[in-house]
């Protein structure tokens, strides 16, 4: 459960901090640069029309009356007076227009030649940062990117201004729904993730739950030994052989052929600490009832024999199929045998 909460939580946020940055950010990044290039697609005519009207209605800079002064001869600088006092407006229209400082040298000495109080910078294009640290060091102020499209966007065409807006919202709406999925993904790929760790945990506690009942034949075994113990008489002292001692010391004579499963579990826990201490030999480990895995060091010649003359103490073990493993550091392949046949 708590996978799915993980996954959804990480999810909402992902995709919260996505939808922000789209909608506050990069729609508003996009609205700006469909702007100018709606702005830099105009005529001039047009451009210079709301350009005035802006600088009338947001600065309150006005043609000047004498028509001698209004125009320095150029189309794209004009003057305008606000209070008496003369302000050089400069338009630069289009987007290819990079200005740096001595742009802007030229526009502050144009400036004076004019007798005009200041200056105003408007362009699509862009200035550079040297442009801007020049303009600081004059009277000129630099309108560009995105101050020009919020000074000039209550002026466009009503349907030039849908069409930019719409376009900038659309294109939101489009990479939120990208961002939603990746953001689900995320999530999924994280509960997953957590999941999967949860597993693989899982089996490591298994082992210590089930670790007590994992010897009821001894366990058994020592029950019968004290119930015994209590039922025999005083004077009887020797107890009865444990399970680890038997191998040691029972005769192979004596041994089951066909023995019930406790004893043979017994058989082949003595087989196993045998190989055990077996030269050549590292362990002996029952992977079935009938299979048995030997690590060995020695070679093969050498140790089965041994391995054999373990076995084949006990008649019910004497047909075991052996799985001897290569050796380590050594590239051989893994050998089956059998000691003997039924």
């Amino acid at each position: 459960m708590f996978s799915w909460i993980l996954a959804l939580s990480l999810a909402l946020l992902l995709g919260a901090l996505a939808s922000a940055y789209l909608w506050l950010i990069k729609r508003r990044q996009t609205e700006v640069q469909h702007g100018l290039a709606a702005l830099a697609g105009m005529r001039w005519r047009d451009f210079s029309r709301i350009v005035h009207q802006a600088m009338a209605e947001q600065r309150d800079l006005h043609p000047i009356v004498d028509a001698e002064d209004s125009d320095r001869g150029t189309s794209s600088d004009f003057l305008l007076q606000r209070g008496g006092q003369r302000w050089l407006i400069s338009c630069k229209h289009g987007r290819a227009y990079r200005f740096g400082a001595p742009a802007i040298s030229e526009l502050a000495a144009a400036i004076d030649l004019t007798g005009a109080q200041g200056g105003i910078l408007i362009t699509e294009g862009q200035v550079e940062r040297d442009g801007v640290a020049e303009a600081s060091k004059h009277p000129v102020e630099v309108i560009d990117g995105s101050a020009l499209w919020d000074l000039l966007k209550p002026y466009v065409p009503a349907d030039t201004r849908t069409m930019v807006t719409g376009i900038a919202r659309r294109e939101a709406v489009r990479h939120t729904g990208i961002a939603a999925l990746g953001a689900i993904t995320l999530g999924l790929l994280a509960g997953m993730g957590y999941m999967t760790l949860r597993s693989d945990d899982t089996p490591a506690q298994a082992p210590q739950q089930t670790a007590a009942p994992a010897n009821p034949p001894a366990a058994a075994a020592a029950s019968a030994a004290v119930t015994a113990q209590d039922d025999t008489p005083p004077v009887v002292e020797a107890p009865a052989p444990t399970a680890e001692a038997a191998p040691h010391h029972e005769d192979p004579g004596n041994l089951v052929a066909d023995p019930d499963p406790a004893t043979l579990a017994r058989y082949q826990k003595a087989v196993s600490k045998a190989l055990a201490s077996t030269p050549g030999v590292v362990s002996g480990i029952w992977q079935t009832r009938s299979t048995l895995a030997v690590e060995r060091t020695g070679e093969a010649a050498d140790t089965w024999p041994r391995i054999c003359a373990v076995l084949q103490r006990y008649p019910s073990l004497r047909t075991t199929r052996v799985q001897l493993n290569p050796r380590p550091g050594v590239d051989e392949p893994v050998r089956w045998r059998q000691c003997s046949t039924i």
